[in-house]
């Protein structure tokens, strides 16, 4: 008898062992998106509370630099012409802060976005600046809630709380819970909550793809994010996208964000 209950704590203690966090599924997520380089071309679609349609094409790229522990990347909107020119560099550290810039072609200038814009829209969508960059992993906790079914696809719920009330103002909620795929890590699914702790805003990530099959590395090709509270939705779309390890280091520059 003593030896089966023995036996029984053995095998409850490796279950719990190799159970992981809700961070590490979190850094999972992350190293699986990270690609060494890649290039797209995208739509961005805004659509109003009262349905009407607005419409923008993007070209982006990304690039990894492992040993300066920084993703980099750049948006440039191509159309249409109010918007033509604007553009984003975001550099994604892994051990600091984000740095951010935008340019606007009216003002012939690139201004960094400061911490306390990044919960701010992103060019008048529903996405905020935060959504353009990784988050930095210290500025949250992350608390496993479970497992769930999302759209057919066995998922990780993990609620996603800001530190400080300073992080939670920067970044624009309260707290988040995320659906990752078990399969590829990948975010289905996500509720954003206000400082109220209201529901605001919900993101639904499809057309996920393999973009690097030697590192298994994984993209959602379709991005969307509803306002619950004003009836706003966004939608981003990459209509054409390559793996490019060689993507050109300029392109990671203020001088080329500013190019005409």
């Amino acid at each position: 008898m003593r030896k089966a209950i023995f036996m029984l704590l053995v095998l409850a203690t490796l279950v719990v062992a190799q159970e992981r966090t809700g961070r590490e599924i979190m850094e999972q997520a992350r190293e699986n998106q990270t690609l060494s380089g890649t290039e797209y071309i995208g739509t961005l679609t805004i659509y109003d509370s009262k349905g009407n349609v607005r419409s923008r094409k993007i070209a982006a790229a990304s690039k990894d630099y492992p040993a300066e522990h920084v993703s980099k990347r750049i948006i440039r909107f191509l159309e249409p012409a109010d918007v033509k020119g604007t553009g984003m560099l975001v550099f994604d550290h892994d051990l600091k802060d984000d740095d951010m810039w935008i340019y606007m072609p009216s003002l012939r200038k690139t201004r960094r976005i400061v911490s306390s814009d990044k919960g701010k829209s992103f060019m008048g969508s529903e996405f905020s600046n935060a959504d353009m960059a990784a988050e930095n992993m210290n500025d949250f906790e992350y608390k496993l809630l479970g497992e769930a079914v999302f759209a057919g696809v066995d998922c990780w719920k993990i609620e996603v709380l800001p530190v400080d009330e300073d992080i939670a103002d920067d970044n624009g909620f309260s707290r988040k819970v995320v659906w990752i795929a078990q399969s590829d890590y990948v975010m289905r699914h996500a509720e954003f909550y206000d400082m109220f702790e209201e529901l605001f805003k919900v993101q639904t990530n499809s057309d996920v793809a393999v973009l690097d099959g030697e590192q298994q590395k994984y993209q959602a090709k379709t991005m969307v994010m509803e306002n619950v509270q004003n009836g706003r939705k966004s939608v981003m779309s990459m209509d054409q996208i390559a793996f490019n390890p060689n993507v050109k280091d300029e392109l990671f520059t203020t001088r080329y964000l500013e190019r005409p």
